[in-house]
């Protein structure tokens, strides 16, 4: 499912058919969607799914083989040094610089928009106030932690006041409390009518963050559409999961009433749409065994439609 981009002033992002190849080989197929000013969108699949040949294009490491990408009305292929300076990208990789201190990575990434040195500095005082980084300002970035240094990548992606901020896994390998505080921190930044793309193998991230997202496998998109929306559509508002060795009884059960379920190797998953009387009928009449009712979650949704397979 692609959703074509059109004009729309109120879109910071248009992307149109966009292909990357590599030595013949699709990465990204040809690809459309939209990302409206001030919301967070997500870019979500599986490894090999498309997601960071996407992103590369994005911020303009990566040229397109096909398709145009259009930026706060710029386009990419002619204009990307205007829309350089009006975008930040907190990636992957760990790009900063250990030789320097934290604030020094602030003002000397601050230098590449050619801000005055006197803004930069006052921009990096509140980013690292913003970030809770103040009193790291003198460690060199050797001396910080995982987070401490996520936190840093990100302060430096804001620096120069971006509109768009395009975030690559950002809390990958992070501890709890660093990735909620970063997620509270980036709440903060949308009340301030920030603008976000993410990419994230986190679905509780996904969910927390995202007003839309698509989900992507193969270089294609898959769906689209609000996490709420896609969990009501692809999997119901509740799961059960039942183990056992012998099921036959259960999924007759399941088929006659027209239930939709996954078999895997071990144990059902079965997906209800909030008819009380069969949950009430599986739990009373095959729950001797295992079984696990809960509420339906994004995860679900990104498994069943990408599956459950171990990816290279």
């Amino acid at each position: 499912m692609n959703t074509l981009a059109t004009d729309n002033t109120d879109c910071i992002l248009q992307v149109n058919s966009l292909s990357k190849r590599f030595n013949g080989l699709a990465a990204v197929d040809s690809i459309s969607f939209t990302v409206r000013t001030g919301e967070c969108f997500g870019l979500l699949g599986p490894n090999g799914a498309g997601k960071t040949s996407t992103i590369r294009m994005l911020y303009g490491f990566s040229p397109p083989s096909s398709g145009t990408i259009k930026i706060l009305g710029l386009d990419i292929a002619t204009q990307w040094r205007q829309i350089r300076s009006r975008i930040g990208v907190c990636q992957q990789e760990n790009t900063l610089d250990p030789d320097l201190t934290v604030f020094q990575n602030l003002l000397i990434f601050a230098g590449y928009f050619r801000i005055p040195r006197r803004l930069a500095g006052e921009r990096a005082e509140e980013l690292l106030r913003f970030f809770a980084l103040d009193k790291k300002r003198e460690a060199k970035v050797g001396e910080l932690s995982g987070g401490l240094a996520r936190r840093l990548t990100l302060a430096r992606a804001l620096i120069n006041d971006p509109e768009l901020i395009i975030l690559d896994e950002p809390t990958t390998g992070l501890d709890p409390q660093s990735r909620h505080l970063l997620w509270e921190r980036l709440h903060t930044l949308r009340s301030r009518g920030k603008t976000f793309i993410l990419t994230t193998h986190y679905m509780e991230e996904a969910a927390q963050l995202c007003d839309r997202l698509v989900i992507m496998d193969h270089g294609r998109i898959l769906v689209e559409g609000t996490p709420a929306s896609l969990i009501g559509e692809h999997v119901g508002c509740s799961i059960i999961e039942t183990a056992g060795p012998d099921q036959e009884t259960l999924r007759r059960f399941l088929h006659d009433h027209a239930v939709d379920y996954d078999e895997l190797t071990d144990r059902l998953i079965i997906y209800n749409n909030g008819d009380t009387r069969i949950e009430q009928a599986i739990r009373e009449t095959f729950c001797s065994r295992q079984c696990i009712f809960r509420a339906a979650t994004l995860e679900d949704v990104f498994l069943r439609l990408t599956g459950r397979e171990l990816r290279e």
